[in-house]
């Protein structure tokens, strides 16, 4: 994918991409990950299909999930743009580390198939171009996640369609920022001639809101959200806090 992208509000990305029918309802618009870690009492599926149906219901225009049997759920009870992945592993690549992973998403319905598509070493030894090409072949679009600048520009340069900042912070190459990397947005945004997701470490609207400004074509939030474990715990230590002083 290539060109120029156009000028949209705010700066924000408008690449050729941007007018799929998947991906135009999402622009300028908030995307709700649905996701529980193993062990907590939410890792169900069926709970994060109520999960993202009560984050349609408040306004959230598309939905990011993990997970085979969560995705297939989704699917099933919504028609709304879905993000899918696969996280397998415990370190390294573990976002649709493989091909292999990236056709099992597809096959779920997901409109979107997010991968890890930083510089590190894929699981299988394998290219990173392999697993944007399954999912094209499959019929759907790339979400490349990065780290960095470099890493975005060899995503869209290998063909995919969407770019988010999902790993800033979570790589050796990426210093973590406090709050979402509303730099590398903003960077991205400007140099990249498609879309740019700002995604990581968003836990406020006024951040959700900074994204869009810094030109972020969509935002997703997840822990903030759809996470009452974190939140929880950050309601307990503040107010522990207070009590303590």
């Amino acid at each position: 994918m290539s060109g120029v992208p156009d000028a949209g509000p705010a700066g924000r990305t408008a690449g050729p991409a941007s007018g799929h029918p998947v991906l135009a309802p999402l622009r300028g618009q908030l995307i709700v990950s649905c996701q529980a870690y193993p062990g907590e009492p939410l890792r169900d599926p069926d709970a994060m299909r109520r999960m993202a149906l009560a984050a349609l219901d408040g306004g959230a225009a598309g939905i990011r999930a993990q997970g085979l049997a969560d995705l297939w759920a989704i699917r099933a009870a919504t028609r709304a743009p879905l993000i899918g992945l696969w996280k397998d592993g415990k370190a390294g690549v573990v976002i649709t580390p493989t091909a292999m992973h990236a056709r099992e998403v597809a096959r779920t319905g997901a409109d979107i198939v997010a991968l890890d598509a930083t510089a590190r070493p894929r699981p299988d030894g394998r290219p990173l171009a392999e697993s944007i090409d399954a999912v094209h072949e499959a019929g759907r679009l790339v979400m490349a996640d990065v780290a960095t600048e470099a890493e975005a520009v060899r995503a869209a340069e290998l063909g995919a369609d969407l770019v988010g900042t999902t790993l800033s912070g979570y790589t050796e190459d990426s210093p973590k920022t406090p709050g979402p990397d509303l730099a590398l947005v903003e960077r991205l945004a400007r140099r990249l001639p498609v879309p740019v997701v700002a995604e990581g470490r968003i836990h406020t609207p006024d951040q959700a809101a900074a994204a869009i400004a810094a030109g972020a074509f969509a935002v997703v939030v997840g822990t903030a959200i759809t996470h009452p474990t974190t939140l929880t715990r950050w309601f307990a230590d503040a107010v522990r806090r207070t009590d303590a002083d």
